[in-house]
């Protein structure tokens, strides 16, 4: 009875990607030989002159990509206009805004995220045809910009309080003269194809006019107003700052309690705060009105310490927190948001213990003039003096800090300018409603819903000289708060006050400026033109097509962006909202200089290279974090010199440039065509089906967003289907008899050339530099590849020669574990018998160079048999899939008399190692005595070895038996 021993694909066999075969580094196929020179094609583009000025470097002359080209190649775009709109092929254009970066800032992995997503849109569209528009520019960052000149003009001595105003805004200017155009500059590194002829700022002539305009049509419809509401006060900077501008920070800090006296009796009712400085605000002390322990002094009064006896009402409020401190809360509603909706509810009195630069006011007597900090240490001295301080101990705060100098920012309240902000939301709310906005992803619509539904009015004014000055002026000697004139400009302002107040008048401009997020708000349209609306741009262009940006700031700046669209232009400014999420480092958490884990995208793009970066950042999913790791970093520098590599081969064999019936012959493929392609051998019509299943799949997710979808479909197509597997079969296409000169090589040579090109049409938008450069290396390019033309869909493909091939590849992959685990030599070629049914055969065996040159068989020692052959009992038996099988002769194989001894030495090894497991379960004290996990383990591990033993048994029974037929 003869011994086989089966080695089934479906166990056995590798993944055809690269990540998952374990025995592929065991395969060093000997490389295709290198074809002359001067055989090669020349460069037949027809930017050969560019090539010639060293804009681009042809694989065939370069070892790996260069990423010093990448600037080259950049610039060269832009001198051929490519990052304009072009209407030539389409009218309906495509339109996004970018997110205006700070005048201030440097590139950062937020700036090269969203870089990275609009640039894939824009490259992608207008590929398809269409226009496109990507307009870029910067904001004036109010707050940011005044913080980085003061500092400058302090390391020079000069303080900003000993300047005018004039001064100062001059010396801005001049500042951004100089430094503003570095983040333009190095977003452009990243391949941001926008069109730079349209950049804007927002403090641009026509850009500040938009600004005045929205406030005086707010103004004149009632929706601006003046009024001194509670804001977040920055002291250093002596601004309002929005709620975006305020990080929250756990520190350590203190809970003091403080005795009050119930008035007209000896009792004393116990308060905790974190800050006892603005008991000098207390208004009111709050209790539960179910709270037993002080229900009884409800209705009575309170007296606030170190104030000479100033009585505050002791009232109940459900909300107050029983289980905090000691129950009682103290109401300072001057210095507190909760406190300050509570005081105007309750229509209690408004008390404010502090200047706008930090100090305690005269409110709070002997204490006024110091930093509220050193008031809060005096305060609490004085007061365990008093024998009012009952004890202070350690808490957690949760501390509001300027995002911008790092200050605790002040609850304060103070007279500012506001938008009405609940007639916009609705709108905002109902265009969403009515799918005019989607939101990708959908769930971050109950956000965007529940934002506007709880909307508050929102605070515009900023105290700064550095922004859009608001355009009130006021008349002196006047009330400023009932008398004011809103104008466009001084000139008009001066007629209404003349007309209003006769000619002598006087007036001067609010010296405040609006909030940065004003301008911001009107982005989508006043980059184009608006409040012309006869503008071309405006009337071209809008509304836009997309906006995409980060969802911490889809309150902030999105919503407000589709208010003010609504509102100014009778249309939503953008048809979809496509949210990212955050960059985090490899270990998921947020970037920050504290940690120490800041990547910047320079560094990455001078190491990895601007494409490995951008495909890296792109492959993840919308609204959700990315981690940012070198090891995907370097897997993607390494994807795009494979990139590099398959073109260099793709060039090296090409026919000569002068070969005309080589190149006729090669550009008659028509693989739009049902016919070529179905007429294709086995191997090019599996690819070219594979390659048009691709596009098909790609560019569906590109019109859905779905941009990691995208990546990962192409990358895996890319490496484990063209240049894992077509690539090496071609290669006996190629050197069956030569180069060009036999059609055998002219389809696998059309095939390559195709193939490749659609993979650098569709890689494009997400790798532009090495994809261009290796398309203007290709033969006949009538275009560069970013104005190419998308590939169409729907072309032709044959699935049953995908099966087909793919069964040869499951067959290949048999044989390969097999050599693999026989540890045969890489360069040894091997006899087989493949068993299979005559359909199944007649298909393997027209391939039978390609089967042979991928397992290194010996080609003539391979047979196609439906039966297995005579020597099947001193074979090694492969299974490749149902149906299909092969016959290997273990002596092609391996020295079986030294296999026999090396598994000999293996087993008896094995088997004592196992026997120790036994004996270690059959210990009933170990048993008893060990945690049941360790039990468990170490079963695992016995009945994993008794698996072992006996494979081994078997191989070596089965070479024993060889050995004894051999013999």
């Amino acid at each position: 009875m003869s011994t086989m021993l089966s080695l089934s694909a479906s166990y056995y066999s590798c993944s055809s990607s690269r990540f998952f075969c374990p025995f592929s580094s065991l395969f060093f196929f000997p490389r295709a030989p290198r074809i002359p020179l001067s055989r090669t094609r020349r460069n037949l583009s027809v930017v050969a002159s560019d090539r010639e000025n060293g804009v681009f470097r042809s694989p065939e002359i370069a070892k790996s990509f260069d990423f010093a080209a990448e600037e080259r190649i950049y610039n060269w775009w832009e001198s051929q206009g490519y990052f304009k709109p072009n209407f030539d092929r389409g009218s309906d254009p495509f339109v996004i805004p970018m997110p205006p970066p700070n005048v201030t800032g440097s590139l950062h992995m937020g700036h090269a995220m969203f870089v990275t997503l609009e640039d894939i849109m824009i490259r992608y569209n207008r590929m398809k045809g269409k226009p496109t528009l990507w307009l870029p520019g910067t904001d004036h960052a109010g707050i940011a910009t005044q913080l980085v000149v003061e500092r400058m003009l302090a390391s020079e001595g000069i303080k900003r309080t000993e300047m005018n105003r004039d001064e100062f805004t001059k010396r801005v200017w001049q500042w951004k003269e100089k430094y503003g155009g570095t983040i333009a500059n190095q977003i452009k590194r990243l391949g941001a194809s926008c069109d730079w002829s349209r950049e804007h700022f927002t403090l641009d002539e026509q850009l500040s006019q938009a600004v005045v305009e929205a406030f005086v049509r707010l103004h004149e419809k009632g929706l601006i107003y003046q009024g001194s509401y509670m804001v977040n006060w920055s002291p250093t900077l002596q601004t309002a700052v929005s709620d975006l501008e305020v990080e929250y920070s756990e520190e350590s800090g203190f809970l003091y309690y403080i005795k009050y006296r119930v008035a007209g009796r000896s009792d004393f009712l116990t308060v905790a705060t974190t800050r006892p400085e603005t008991l000098f605000g207390d208004v009111a002390l709050a209790v539960h009105p179910e709270d037993d322990r002080y229900s009884k002094y409800i209705g009575m009064m309170a007296i606030v310490p170190q104030t000479f006896g100033r009585h505050v009402p002791i009232i109940d409020n459900k909300h107050v927190d029983k289980d905090f401190g000691t129950g009682v809360l103290k109401i300072s509603p001057g210095h507190d948001h909760d406190d300050y909706l509570l005081a105007r509810k309750l229509g209690l009195p408004i008390l404010n213990v502090m200047n706008k630069d930090g100090t305690l006011n005269d409110v709070t007597g002997l204490y006024s003039g110091l930093d509220r900090f050193e008031g809060r240490k005096k305060l609490w001295a004085e007061l365990e003096e008093t024998g009012l301080a009952v004890k202070k101990e350690p808490h957690t705060l949760r501390v509001p800090r300027s995002q911008r100098g790092g200050e605790v920012i002040e609850p304060l309240v103070s007279k500012q300018w506001f938008v009405s902000m609940e007639p916009l939301a609705e709108k905002a709310l109902q265009a969403v409603e009515k799918r005019e906005l989607i939101i990708v992803p959908e769930r971050f619509e109950k956000i965007y819903n529940h934002w506007l539904s709880n909307i508050k009015d929102w605070c515009i004014s900023r105290q700064l000289w550095w922004g859009h000055r608001i355009p009130v002026w006021y008349i002196a000697g006047k009330d400023n708060e009932e008398e004011y004139i809103v104008a466009r400009n001084a000139k008009e302002a001066l007629e209404k006050a003349n007309k209003r107040y006769g000619k002598d008048v006087e007036i001067y401009q609010d010296p405040d400026v609006l909030d940065t997020w004003f301008s911001s708000a009107l982005w989508p349209f006043s980059t184009l033109g608006w409040p012309d609306i006869c503008a071309e741009d405006f009337k071209r262009f809008y509304p836009t097509t997309m906006l995409e940006t980060g969802h911490d700031i889809l309150f902030f700046w999105v919503a407000r962006m589709v208010m003010m669209g609504i509102e100014f232009t009778g249309k939503v400014p953008f048809s979809y909202v496509y949210l990212h999420g955050l960059i985090r480092d490899s270990q998921g958490r947020k970037m920050s200089k504290t940690l120490g884990n800041v990547v910047d995208p320079l560094d990455t793009i001078k190491e990895f290279g601007t494409d490995a970066l951008r495909f890296t950042l792109a492959l993840g999913t919308a609204g959700q974090d990315l981690n940012l790791s070198t090891e995907r970093l370097t897997s993607n520098k390494a994807f795009t010199n494979k990139l590099w590599n398959a073109g260099k081969f793709i060039l090296q064999n090409l026919p000569n440039e002068n070969d005309a019936s080589a190149w006729e012959k090669i550009l008659s493929y028509k693989f739009d065509n049902e016919d070529t392609v179905v007429n294709l051998p086995l191997p090019e019509c599996w690819v070219v089906s594979k390659l048009h299943l691709l596009i098909e799949s790609v560019t569906a997710s590109y019109d859905k967003f779905y941009f990691g979808e995208v990546g990962r479909e192409t990358y895996d197509f890319f490496w484990a289907d063209f240049a894992d597997w077509y690539i090496e079969a071609s290669k006996g296409r190629l050197y069956h008899s030569g180069v060009g000169d036999n059609s055998v090589a002219s389809v696998a040579q059309a095939v390559l050339l195709y193939t490749f090109e659609n993979i650098l049409k569709v890689l494009h938008p997400f790798m532009p530099f090495v994809t261009e450069e290796l398309w203007q290396a290709l033969p006949n390019r009538k275009h560069a590849l970013i104005v190419s033309p998308w590939p169409e869909t729907q072309l032709p493909r044959d699935t049953s020669s995908i099966k087909k091939f793919e069964n040869l590849q499951a067959l290949v992959r048999a044989i390969r574990n097999a050599r693999a685990e026989y540890v045969v030599e890489p360069a040894k070629r091997i006899s087989a018998s493949v068993v299979a049914n005559n359909e199944v055969i007649d298909y393997i065996a027209e391939e039978r160079e390609v089967l042979a040159l991928l397992s290194r068989l010996d080609l003539q020692n391979l047979e196609f048999t439906d039966s297995s052959p005579g020597n099947a009992d001193q074979s090694v038996h492969v299974v490749a899939g149902e149906g299909l099988e092969a016959y290997l002769p273990l002596a092609d194989m391996v020295d079986i008399s030294a296999e026999v001894e090396r598994l000999s030495k293996r087993l008896s090894k094995m088997q004592k190692e196992y026997d120790a497991l036994k004996s270690k379960l059959n210990s009933p004290q170990f048993v008893k005595k060990a945690p049941e996990d360790v039990v468990l383990g170490v079963q695992e591990k016995a009945t994993e070895a008794e698996e072992k033993i006996n494979l081994t048994k078997k191989r070596l029974e089965f070479l024993r038996t060889n050995v004894v037929v051999s013999q």
